[in-house]
């Protein structure tokens, strides 16, 4: 084979264990030229990727996967997984529609033991698929490949309280990315790591318990004396035996580009047949110099120019208006305080933080949203006022502090909710279609979606200021809409009057194509009225005033049909004895895969062109 070709000559991934340790190096480098050129054109998850590549070999050179099942947490660092296992041919379609998911998906490849979308899961999942071998006699491992980010979350410690002490054949690797590995810490590090995990190192230590078991009488406390002592000196070297202490044999920590010693180092605890924890640091953006020295920027990201490293130019999203806005109003307020689950610059808080970091008004708790909920919480009951700014698909991890905390006691907090609605190329996990019917059902929420940022900004101003419990703002992945026309001045609803007696309502993003419906169907000479919510919830009284009027309506929501706010508008007008037609076109499926966001529209029947067939076969 030549040096550089591997990737297209061998056979995935039964050809791997033919390669000699050149020829397993050289096929480290094509994997990264491979994950740089696809995600160059593709975008995606780029630096974790390229932390990666060694670690992924290795547990694939040491496991038999499928059989042996491999669980990502967050799932975003599986690309070179994905390659391994069989996917070669269909990489170059990364995120696109029908094309591979950005994530672990079962349904994909049997590779995929467990989705994957968000983090500190992956113990859980793994804990109980390695029980389930054990209650069915499968001597196979299973292996949770866990990041150090994800240990920010509880349900990590959750899983670790239990899994350390199952005696079944789980092994965890902690993927550090964020301490570096210098030469001096990284030598000693490696000699400590072949020690632990030689195998002579290994037979003598067995030998001597075995040994020490056997003298009578006192064998078993002899053997408590020993470990104890080791325990001690473990204590000294490594600061920590926190795992060891929930039951977990520990190896670490490990070079997690030095590929030899990772195979060796995950034989050895596959050897043991128990519970193990393993230690990996790695560098994120690993062989990709732009990564390596900016890994925030290369995290995740659209399509780049991978010769110069140039992302595309930065555009003005909702997250960063809501981020300039916020930190506008604190300034002259401060009572506001900002929090952030790890997603500090994806929320638009980056100037927040260099701004009020000093002065303790900006805080990042980590992935730990249910964390953010019950502190924000504490913030207010304090007398501040706390904005949570949070992607909604992660938002749904608060949901019981939401009631418990906020509710009840009519904390005042703000939830800023970002990526509400379709995102596109993440997918399924990330797709934000649940928050409007889990959070418009709180008592005492006051609830915006607005379209524009001028809405945007008026929207922050009433939570903040005209309402004293839970509030909440969604809006959109991207920029506002590019309407033809003045909204004029923001307030909780618009009606656009055609002079039809069929009336659209809608909120959002999605006005834009509920706007072009109403202009077709007028340049047709059938009109129709628009109504728009700024406010969704509660509904306006005045807005079910306005829609009884009319003699059919439909209500178009990008949002989950199922407890969304068109159940709650037709409910509500159901009270007034409404005895019009009124048809909801939401969405009934919110499990949808990677895609642009107009195909994911058309195919929710939200676009254009579907919104008026719907109009032509009920009302015309």
């Amino acid at each position: 084979m030549a040096n550089y070709n591997l990737l297209q000559t061998i056979r995935f991934p039964d050809d791997l264990h033919k390669l000699n340790p050149v020829q397993q190096k050289n096929l480290c480098w094509e994997i990264r030229q491979q994950l740089i050129r696809t995600i160059s054109q593709n975008g995606g998850h780029l630096a974790s990727n390229l932390g990666v590549v060694e670690l992924t070999l290795a547990l694939h050179l040491v496991f038999d996967l499928p059989q042996d099942q491999l669980v990502w947490d967050v799932g975003h660092q599986c690309y070179t997984h994905k390659i391994l296992s069989g996917r070669l041919k269909e990489f170059s379609a990364l995120r696109q529609e029908d094309g591979l998911s950005g994530f672990p998906r079962p349904g994909e490849n049997q590779a995929d033991a467990f989705i994957a979308g968000h983090a500190s899961t992956s113990i859980s999942a793994a804990c109980g698929l390695a029980k389930a071998k054990t209650l069915a006699k499968d001597p196979h491992h299973v292996i949770a490949v866990v990041g150090d980010g994800s240990f920010t979350g509880g349900m990590v410690y959750e899983a670790i309280n239990n899994a350390g002490r199952s005696n079944d054949r789980l092994i965890v690797i902690l993927n550090d990315n964020e301490m570096s590995i210098s030469e001096s810490v990284g030598a000693f590090a490696r000699y400590l790591a072949e020690k632990r995990t030689s195998d002579s190192y290994n037979r003598m230590k067995d030998t001597i318990e075995h040994t020490v078991r056997g003298i009578p009488v006192i064998g078993q406390r002899v053997r408590d004396l020993l470990s104890g002592s080791k325990a001690v000196f473990r204590q000294a070297l490594y600061h920590s035996n926190f795992f060891e202490d929930f039951g977990f044999d520990y190896f670490g920590p490990v070079d997690g580009h030095d590929l030899p010693l990772l195979i060796q180092t995950l034989t050895r605890a596959k050897k043991l047949n128990k519970p193990v924890f393993v230690h990996v640091n790695t560098v994120k953006g690993k062989g990709y110099v732009f990564a390596e020295n900016d890994p925030s920027r290369f995290h995740g990201v659209g399509s780049f120019d991978c010769v110069s490293g140039e992302l595309g130019p930065a555009k003005e999203t909702f997250s960063s208006h809501f981020g300039k806005q916020l930190l506008t109003l604190a300034k002259k307020d401060k009572s506001i305080c900002a929090i952030t689950a790890a997603m500090r610059d994806g929320t638009g808080l980056s100037q927040f933080a260099q701004e009020f970091t000093a002065q303790n008004r900006f805080f990042d708790v980590g992935i730990a949203e249910e964390h953010a909920v019950t502190f924000a919480c504490g913030l207010a009951a304090g007398g501040f006022k706390p904005v949570f700014a949070v992607y909604s698909t992660f938002l749904q991890r608060g949901y019981d502090q939401l009631i418990h905390d906020a509710s009840i006691e009519r904390q005042h907090v703000v939830l800023a909710v970002d990526r509400a609605g379709i995102v596109g190329e993440d997918g399924e996990t990330h797709q934000g279609l649940f928050d409007t019917a889990f959070l418009s059902n709180i008592p005492g929420i006051l609830f915006y979606a607005p379209c524009t940022y001028a809405e945007l900004d008026y929207a922050l101003k009433q939570a903040l200021y005209q309402h004293d419990g839970l509030a909440a703002i969604r809006y959109p992945r991207g920029s506002q809409l590019d309407l033809p026309f003045d909204l004029g001045a923001p307030a909780d609803y618009l009606h656009l009057k055609n002079g039809g007696d069929t009336l659209l309502v809608t909120y959002g993003r999605e006005f834009e194509q509920v706007y072009q419906a109403s202009e077709h169907l007028a340049r047709r000479k059938k009109p129709v009225d628009v109504l728009k919510l700024l406010q969704i919830a509660p509904i306006p009284e005045v807005c079910i005033q306005i829609a009884k009027k009319y003699r059919t309506i439909l209500f178009v929501e990008e949002g989950l049909r199922c407890g969304g706010i068109g159940e709650h508008f037709m409910a509500a007008l159901a009270e007034t004895r409404y005895r019009g037609r009124v048809v909801l076109q939401a969405i009934e499926n919110p499990f949808i895969p990677q895609m642009p966001v107009a195909s994911a529209l058309q195919k929710c029947g939200l676009d254009t062109d579907s919104l008026l067939e719907r109009l032509y076969t009920l009302y015309f």
